[in-house]
């Protein structure tokens, strides 16, 4: 099965040329990473948003730039379920993803393995046919990555603590004895004046940093943040520190307001590595 782009030319341009010149327009941006030597430490994960390129691209670029030269031959990308199609967690099999880069094929083994793993995952593609939050990672992979890679999609209706806890472990498992990236796709605060998204999503990331998983969700419930993709981060989380990460580290913050000048609502985009 080929799974076909459905936010091309809207979230990010249709065409390879328009493409690579707008990855390449949002590392240069003021808000973006530029040309810089990447320290040579080990990466188990990133947290990167999924907005469009537009507003996200120069924070998500900080995250690509931190795994840029290691190399990953499959890359776990797990994203929520915005359109509520299909199953509560999902992957798939016997596909590949196209962009206007090209296409990238799904590691069927993996998804198969960790459907048999989780309590949770089932293999789905119906789960996957609407949504962006995966699609829009996949370009900024192929052209920051070198090098070949599959992918292992899996998106997440249901976002709660158990099942993250779940997904969490089931990753770690499949990441163990596989040359993996985890990649944790979200945005944060929605549609709020500015000012009160820098305050909320700084209260967000830092257990995320602290990779306090109970403490993330208290803060998130309790602050009512509307940050999309929380099970998704809580996820790897999970799977990076039982491979052994010991702290997030936050590579960059800016909110939609920030690039684009209009702050009366926002939605906020963190760039985050587990090291």
């Amino acid at each position: 099965m080929i799974r076909k782009p459905v936010v091309a030319g809207q979230f990010y341009p249709g065409t390879k040329d328009e493409l690579e010149e707008m990855i390449d327009y949002c590392i240069q941006h003021k808000y973006g990473p530029g040309i810089q030597t990447q320290k040579d430490e080990k990466v188990f994960g990133i947290v990167c948003p999924h907005a469009g390129y537009v507003y996200s691209g120069p924070t998500a670029c900080h995250s690509y730039k931190a795994i840029s030269s290691k190399s990953p031959e499959l890359v776990i990308i797990l994203g929520p379920n915005h359109f509520g199609v299909g199953r509560d967690v999902a992957t798939m099999i016997d596909a590949k993803w196209e962009t206007p880069l090209g296409s990238v094929e799904v590691d069927s083994e993996s998804a198969e393995e960790i459907a048999n793993i989780s309590k949770y995952i089932e293999i789905d593609e119906l789960s996957h046919s609407r949504d962006h939050s995966i699609e829009v990672q996949i370009p900024m992979l192929q052209s920051l990555l070198s090098n070949k890679f599959k992918i292992l999609p899996i998106i997440l209706l249901d976002q709660s603590l158990e099942i993250a806890k779940d997904v969490g472990d089931a990753i770690a498992q499949i990441a163990k004895s596989r040359n993996a990236m985890i990649v944790a796709s979200s945005d944060f605060t929605h549609y709020e004046e500015n000012s009160f998204a820098h305050s909320q999503d700084k209260a967000l990331i830092e257990p995320i940093l602290e990779m306090d998983v109970e403490k993330f969700y208290s803060v998130l419930m309790e602050k009512r943040i509307t940050a999309c993709g929380y099970g998704a981060m809580a996820s790897v989380m999970i799977a990076c520190k039982k491979l052994g990460a010991r702290k997030g580290e936050l590579l960059s913050y800016s909110t939609s307001g920030d690039v684009m000048g209009d702050t009366s609502s926002v939605v906020g985009y963190g760039a985050i590595k587990f090291v």
